[in-house]
């Protein structure tokens, strides 16, 4: 009808609005259009990890997203093969000499390269110990006997075997000498060398037609040794040698340390004026030394020896300056008469420095001072820091080491392969070799108790220096090593003169 207002009905029912309650009023929009509601993500697009469909598709998404320099052309030129295959050969090439890089940045890594570093100090410094021997060998009171008979036999060898004779008081007689040499076992003799085999001559002949300087052993030329047999006598072998000189030295040596086996366990006293006969004077630092800076021991090859500065000493000598008037200064007196020539062929003194915690090997380390002359010995320091575990193979104090420290000092490598040797000696000989230490409970070898020890002993050697016995393996170096090099820096001779003596003038006078 007409006034009547037409009101167009929606089909769909009302919406009702979030957010408004009874009672509020909503306001209208304008007549814009409405802006169109945020697509909600897939099931896809909200999962944390996206996973490609295939590898070619994750291969392109690296590649357009890498910052490797090439790895882009990959996918660009993808429609032409030859530009691919070129830039995949060089991006493989350029991966390989990355990883070729990276192996040989970690095998440098994983060899624990180590820095030396070297420092030059001149600081006040710990003087070490100075152990000085005079070369002969104290006759004790208890083997002198002995010791006279051992010559005696030596002498009348000499005599048997080369006519020679230094001694004016001989046994007379060929029945007495051969009754004399027969009181000690293991006789000293003359071996005829077996002649090599033909082909072996006959090609030595041939082999060149320049001679050398040596000159060429005969086949009828003899060898002097002797005998050494096992427990039962059913292994022998010759200890022989070429030279007469050192055959006789080295039986000499196997009867005297024999001898030397036999002597108690307290030693005679030291009588109060050796020191003096020996060393005339000592200074260091221009000041005289005393008792109490030095210690005595002997040594069964180089007789009385004396150490300065050990750690018995409670002041230690410190040494701040160099020269000659700064450091110790020795006078002594060489016993060149009373020297045993067939144990030392020289004589003077022998010196050996080292640490106060070390002990002296003179074999080792020693130097010979001929007599009659004045020797300057300058010594330089040098201490050694190795780095254990995974940089190098060294021990801090020994006690990983399987060698038991007969020593009563510290840990070094030459006390544990003494010390080594001597277990392998007590081991396989039954007896303690007498240059070095014993354990409790053990004799030394002696071969009135131990008839075989030589035939153990001179086989022993043999594997030791070859390192069967293992001792160069067992025994490693210190981390941490300090020791003194000696320099001989000059050798001053005094100067000889000869003084000539007029007879006096006398005059006489007449009354």
């Amino acid at each position: 009808m007409e006034g009547d207002k037409l009101e167009e009905q929606d089909s769909s029912p009302p919406q009702s609005t979030p957010g408004l309650m009874k009672g509020d009023k909503r306001e209208e929009q304008g007549l814009g259009p409405e802006p169109a509601a945020p697509q909600q993500p897939t099931a896809e697009e909200e999962a944390l990890i996206e996973f490609h469909r295939s590898y070619r598709e994750l291969f392109e998404f690296f590649c357009n997203n890498t910052t490797i320099h090439g790895a882009i052309r990959l996918v660009c030129s993808q429609h032409n093969r030859m530009k691919t295959a070129f830039w995949a050969v060089l991006w493989l090439c350029t991966f390989g000499m990355m990883y070729w890089q990276f192996g040989l940045l970690f095998g440098e890594y994983f060899s624990y390269p180590v820095s030396l570093n070297i420092n030059l100090n001149s600081d006040k410094l710990v003087f070490p110990a100075v152990t000085i021997c005079n070369l002969n060998p104290y006759r004790y009171p208890e083997i002198k006997e002995e010791l006279e008979e051992l010559d005696r036999i030596t002498e009348q060898t000499l005599f048997d075997l080369y006519k020679y004779s230094s001694f004016t008081t001989l046994v007379a007689g060929s029945r007495s000498r051969r009754d004399l040499r027969g009181t000690l076992p293991h006789p000293l003799q003359r071996l005829r060398v077996p002649p090599p085999p033909h082909g072996a001559r006959r090609a030595r002949s041939v082999a060149s037609s320049v001679r050398d300087n040596n000159p060429q052993v005969d086949w009828k030329d003899w060898k002097i040794g002797f005998q050494l047999c096992n427990q039962n006598k059913s292994d022998c072998f010759y200890q022989t040698y070429s030279s007469g000189v050192d055959a006789v030295r080295e039986w000499y040596r196997f009867h005297y340390i024999n001898i030397l086996s036999r002597l108690p366990e307290t030693l005679p006293s030291l009588e109060e004026d050796t020191l003096g006969n020996f060393i005339f004077a000592c200074r260091f630092n221009q000041v005289s030394c005393n008792q109490a800076n030095y210690s005595h021991f002997h040594h069964p090859m180089y007789g009385n020896c004396y150490t300065f500065n050990d750690k018995n000493n409670s002041n230690l000598w410190m040494s701040s300056m160099p020269g000659i008037n700064n450091g110790l200064s020795l006078m002594l007196r060489a016993e060149q008469n009373d020297f045993i020539p067939l144990l030392s062929t020289v004589t003077g003194a022998r010196v050996m420095v080292h640490g106060q915690d070390e002990p002296a090997f003179m074999d080792d380390g020693g130097f010979n001072l001929r007599p009659g002359v004045e020797t300057s010995i300058s010594m330089r320091k040098e201490t050694l820091d190795r780095l254990g575990g995974d940089y190098g193979d060294c021990t801090k104090n020994g006690s990983d080491v399987p060698v038991e420290n007969l020593y009563p000092s510290k840990y070094t490598q030459q006390v544990c392969i003494h010390s080594c040797f001597q277990e392998s000696m007590i081991k396989e000989c039954g007896c303690a070799y007498i240059f070095y230490p014993r354990p409790q409970n053990v004799e030394y070898c002696d071969y009135r108790k131990h008839s075989s020890w030589g035939y153990c002993y001179y086989k022993l050697q043999v594997d030791f220096s070859s390192d069967h016995l293992g001792c160069f393996t067992k025994c490693r170096k210190p981390c941490r090593n300090g020791s003194s090099r000696c320099y001989r820096d000059r050798t001053i001779t005094p100067s000889t003169t000869r003084e000539t003596e007029w007879p006096k003038s006398t005059s006489s006078s007449r009354s």
